[in-house]
């Protein structure tokens, strides 16, 4: 790859999800200012919408940070940003109702789900060997060591891929409570719609540029160029 074209691959891999996160905030904020008609809360969909599912063992906790919501499979928590919590807004409902999708998802036991969540341990051993092993093959001449690097590589990949569907799995059923529980009026359900679908985005993302940097490396390590 020549210089100018690995300049414009690494702008590309940065640009991607710099876009995605800039259009799920900017979505997020916009339909965080606009309230329900219902009146209710993040806390109370959430609540709501697992109770309407049978489901009555996950507790629902307020947590710092934006954005920071999700659902914790082991400890049977779904924990709600405090805007998503308190607020009762467009936003608020779609995120909260997202996250109680995967609590769905874990009662009704989703294989994607279950498969993700085995493949946990693993891609944090691979995780955490792929660049140590990469640096040190290529900083010591030693192709082996980068070729393990790149297949240690390859289980964070398949887990990106695997949380694709996950994901675009919860928001399906997330859309389905809000609207079949007239949650949402019908002109809040674009907006709600929109919100799930740019944080959808995030994950496409993500998952595009792993893709991409398995694909340059794996071409470097396993097809070098002849001297």
């Amino acid at each position: 790859m020549s210089l100018g074209g690995y300049i414009f691959y690494l702008a590309l891999i940065m640009l991607i999800p710099l876009w995605a996160q800039m259009r799920v905030k900017s979505t997020y904020k916009q339909f965080l200012k606009q309230p329900l008609q219902s009146g209710v809360t993040g806390a109370q969909v959430a609540d709501f919408i697992m109770k309407q599912n049978g489901v009555h063992n996950v507790r629902i906790e307020m947590v710092d940070g934006l954005m920071s919501d999700h659902y914790d499979p082991v400890n049977k928590v779904v924990r709600l940003s405090r805007e998503v919590y308190q607020g009762s807004t467009i936003s608020s409902a779609a995120i909260a109702a997202h996250e109680i999708g995967h609590v769905i998802q874990d009662a009704t036991d989703y294989k994607m789900m279950r498969v993700r969540h085995s493949l946990v341990p693993v891609v944090n051993i691979t995780s955490n060997l792929s660049f140590p092993l990469l640096l040190g093959g290529f900083l010591f001449g030693a192709l082996g060591l980068a070729q393990l690097g790149v297949i240690m590589m390859l289980g964070a990949v398949v887990f990106q891929l695997i949380t694709l569907p996950v994901e675009f799995d919860a928001s399906k059923r997330a859309m389905a409570q809000l609207t079949s529980h007239g949650i949402v009026t019908a002109t809040e359900e674009t907006g709600a719609r929109k919100v799930l679908n740019a944080a959808a985005w995030t994950y496409v993302a993500a998952t595009l540029v792993a893709v991409a940097e398995l694909i340059r490396l794996a071409l470097i390590v396993f097809m070098p160029r002849e001297e």
